[in-house]
C-alpha cells in the first residue's frame, strides 16, 4: 500500500531534554495507525511534530509527499487535529461553531451534517458548556472534519471518558475510516488500540521500541495466554506438562496455571486428558494475552507506571 505519512529520524530536543529520539515509521493511506505508550513517551510531541504544530530538532516528516518544515500550511491543509484539549468561541452553538471552522479554511460547511456524522445533530442549538465529556469530544472531530482531510490526528480521544462514551467514540473512529480518510491516534489505552488499529507502535522513553498489528504483536512477543482451572484431586504436574502446546505448568493444591500460544489446542487435549485421566475439571478460565502483556515484556513494567 501507499505511504501517506514517511517519519525518518524525528527527533525533538529542549535543551538537553530528548522528548522524541531519532524515531522512523510510515503510516498507510486508510489505515488507523495507533501510537501507543505512558504518559510522557513522547507520543503527542511526535503527532505535533507531523502536523505542523512543533518544529522538528532533526529528521524528516513528508505528509502526502510533503516536507512538513518546508511547506507547513500546504499540510495543515490536508489535515484534521483533534487535540487532548480545545477550546470554542462563546455564545454560538454547535452548528455555528462547525460552519465558522469551516469559514476558517475559507470552505462552506454543512454543519447539520457534520453534527450528524458524529452524532450530534440533535444537540446543534446547544452550546459547549451544556456537553457532556463525550459530546465535547465529538465535537472536537468534527470541527477536525471540516476541510474534508485527507488525515485526521486524534490524541487520546477517549482520555476520561466513561466507557459508554468510549465505544461511542470508537464507533466514530471507525466509521471515519470507512470514508477512505487515514486516522492516527495516541492512546494510552491498551484495549483501544487493539480494538481500532491495523498497525500500532509501542513508544516508550521516546522511542519506538516495536511496530506491527496488534496480532502479530502478539504472536512475536511470545506472551502466552493462561488457562486456570481447579481439579477434584491431585493430578501429577507431568500429566499437563505433556499436553501439546502448554509452554509452563503451576499446580497448587487443586488449582492449575498453563500457559500456552495455543490455547484452543490446549483446551482440546485438557479435555481429552479429563476423560482418560479420570479428574474433573472446574471454575475454568481462559486469560487471553493482550498488549500490555506485551508492553511489560518490552519495557519491564505495566503501561500505566
Amino acid at each position: 500500500m501507499e505511504n501517506i505519512i514517511e517519519v525518518k529520524d524525528l527527533t525533538k530536543k529542549y535543551g538537553d531534554f530528548t522528548a522524541v529520539d531519532a524515531i522512523s515509521f510510515t503510516v498507510q493511506r486508510g489505515e488507523t495507525f495507533g501510537i501507543l505508550g505512558p504518559n510522557g513517551a513522547g507520543k503527542t510531541t511526535t503527532l505535533e511534530m507531523i502536523e505542523g504544530l512543533k518544529s522538528i530538532t532533526s529528521g524528516e516528516v513528508l505528509v502526502d509527499g510533503h516536507d512538513v518544515h518546508k511547506d507547513p500550511r500546504l499540510v495543515k491543509s490536508l489535515i484534521g487535529v483533534q487535540l487532548q484539549s480545545s477550546s470554542f468561541f462563546d455564545g454560538l452553538n454547535l452548528k455555528e461553531l462547525v460552519e465558522t471552522f469551516g469559514a476558517l479554511y475559507s470552505r462552506t460547511v454543512d454543519g447539520m451534517k457534520l453534527l450528524k456524522d458524529v452524532q450530534l445533530d440533535e444537540k446543534w442549538k446547544s452550546q459547549v458548556k451544556e456537553l457532556s465529556g463525550g459530546q465535547k469530544q465529538r465535537l472536537s472531530i468534527a470541527v477536525a472534519l471540516v476541510n474534508d482531510p485527507k488525515i485526521i490526528f486524534l490524541d487520546e480521544p477517549t482520555t476520561g471518558l466513561d466507557p459508554q462514551a468510549r465505544r461511542n467514540l470508537w464507533d466514530l473512529v471507525n466509521a471515519i475510516k470507512l470514508q477512505g480518510k487515514t486516522v492516527v491516534l495516541t492512546t494510552h489505552y491498551m484495549e483501544e488500540a487493539e480494538i481500532l488499529c491495523d498497525r500500532i507502535a509501542i513508544m516508550d522513553h521516546a522511542k519506538i521500541i516495536t511496530m506491527d498489528s496488534p496480532i502479530n504483536l502478539l504472536k512475536q512477543s511470545g506472551v502466552g495466554s493462561q488457562v486456570e482451572f481447579h481439579v477434584d484431586h491431585h493430578v501429577d504436574e507431568d500429566r499437563f506438562k505433556n499436553l501439546p502446546g502448554v509452554q509452563h505448568v503451576v499446580v497448587e493444591d487443586h488449582g492449575v496455571r498453563l500457559t500456552t500460544n495455543d490455547p484452543q489446542r490446549v483446551l482440546t487435549s485438557l479435555f481429552q486428558l479429563e476423560q482418560s485421566a479420570g479428574f474433573k475439571i472446574f471454575d475454568m478460565q481462559l486469560h487471553q494475552a493482550t498488549l500490555e502483556d506485551v508492553f511489560l515484556k518490552l519495557t519491564g513494567r505495566t503501561l500505566r507506571e
